[in-house]
């Protein structure tokens, strides 16, 4: 372990770091053991409030009414968002319907939406269910299956464009986009910019106020360490109460209780993009990552994430292996996809010997070190898979594919 790595002392919040080497957590971050107090004061709060949780706290946390705007404020910070400017919905695609359903699509000239093909698919999806006809999908490739030619980008958003709808960070590749200059040409011709923001809130510094993006939808589960089912949505200030979202429920009601089905009077705040019940559950267990990142400190973070990244291409290239991420540690985030051959095989044994990493089709093995992971570990994964590769225990497992990689 290195001495010198103060963020080290946080690897004892984290139990799976005792039980394998964890090197997945651009997929799902490794849970910090404070989940378990915090689910036991969530099971507590019901068994004891019951339905009045809705209105009374239990301890010092905030009634069940009012957790969603709570949680929204804690990540706030961390991607330079006003408080009251960020809301948590259960996954990536409800926030993507709310906020495609509360925009304007009527104008039959500006008929683009401008997207690229190293995009989430789920995004995409998504999008293309919601745009009526006559809205056009422009989708710019990638040449080299890592980063999208920014000037190809930039000439694509054009005067006919409604939307730019992209990733922040590339989940294949771990490219970071030209955020800044995305908005700017997007702006500058009367278009509205939607980043997602999954692979960079947490693993790189993030300033939505500044970049002066419209939308910003991520998930906590990531790099924030957060678990499953909480995706926050960032809407710019002055353009929340244009929105008329179509997907909706009580919550956006600015008298939910009133309980009044002739009148919809939709809230101008953030909750104007609520729905139905949340997930309460969930909600608890999202908020001891994020204290945990906003303790250790994106930068901090960051500056290490560069170290340990830089450090897995040199082994990779000693090795011989293809890497599929940016090497200019400016444009890469925080993991490295490494194409061995047999990449796939590689990967499944890999995790039978307890090193945890995936598996992306077209990309490879995508190994991506937290600030608790540690030098030794970056070293030893990489010796691996130069032995599996060598004694052929990468073979049973090209026979088939399992259904989750």
């Amino acid at each position: 372990m290195t001495t010198q790595d103060n963020l080290l002392q946080w690897r004892d919040e984290f139990p799976i770091l005792d039980k394998c080497t964890y090197l997945i957590s651009n997929s799902l971050g490794a849970m910090p053991r404070t989940v378990y107090n915090s689910l036991q004061a969530y099971a507590d709060t019901w068994s004891t409030l019951g339905v009045s949780a809705w209105g009374k706290s239990f301890d010092t946390r905030p009634t069940w009414w009012d957790l969603n705007g709570h949680i929204g404020d804690s990540i706030a910070p961390l991607m330079g968002a006003p408080a009251g400017g960020v809301l948590v919905h259960q996954n990536a695609s409800i926030a993507n319907s709310i906020l495609f359903s509360a925009l304007d699509f009527s104008d039959t000239e500006r008929n683009k939406v401008v997207i690229c093909d190293m995009d989430f698919p789920s995004d995409i999806y998504v999008l293309k269910r919601w745009l009526p006809g006559h809205i056009e999908l422009e989708m710019v490739k990638t040449h080299d299956g890592i980063t999208i030619d920014t000037g190809e980008l930039l000439a694509a958003i054009d005067e006919r464009t409604r939307l730019v709808s992209l990733s922040h960070v590339l989940f294949r590749s771990a490219y970071i986009m030209p955020a800044k200059a995305i908005v700017e040409k997007a702006h500058s011709v009367g278009a509205q910019v939607l980043f997602n923001g999954y692979h960079s809130v947490g693993i790189i510094p993030v300033d939505v106020t500044e970049m002066e993006v419209d939308f910003y939808i991520g998930g906590v589960l990531k790099w924030m360490c957060g678990g499953p089912g909480g995706v926050f949505m960032y809407v710019r200030p002055d353009l929340l109460t244009t929105l008329e979202p179509k997907v909706t429920g009580w919550f956006a009601h600015q008298q939910p209780f009133a309980f009044d089905v002739e009148n919809f009077v939709i809230r101008e705040d953030a909750y104007r993009l609520a729905n139905g019940t949340p997930g309460i559950a969930s909600l608890y267990a999202i908020q001891p990552g994020i204290d945990i990142i906003t303790a250790v400190g994106v930068d901090n973070i960051r500056a290490k994430s560069i170290r340990m990244t830089s450090r897995l291409i040199e082994l990779a290239d000693d090795y011989g292996y293809e890497v599929v991420s940016p090497r200019d540690p400016e444009q890469r985030a925080g993991t490295v996809t490494v194409n061995p051959p047999e990449a796939y095989a590689v990967s499944r044994e890999l995790i039978e010997r307890d090193i945890i990493v995936d598996y992306r089709e077209g990309a490879g093995i995508r190994i991506a070190p937290h600030f608790y992971n540690t030098d030794e570990e970056i070293e030893f994964t990489m010796k691996i898979i130069a032995e599996i590769l060598e004694d052929g225990s990468w073979k049973p497992h090209a026979k088939s594919r399992d259904f989750v990689t």
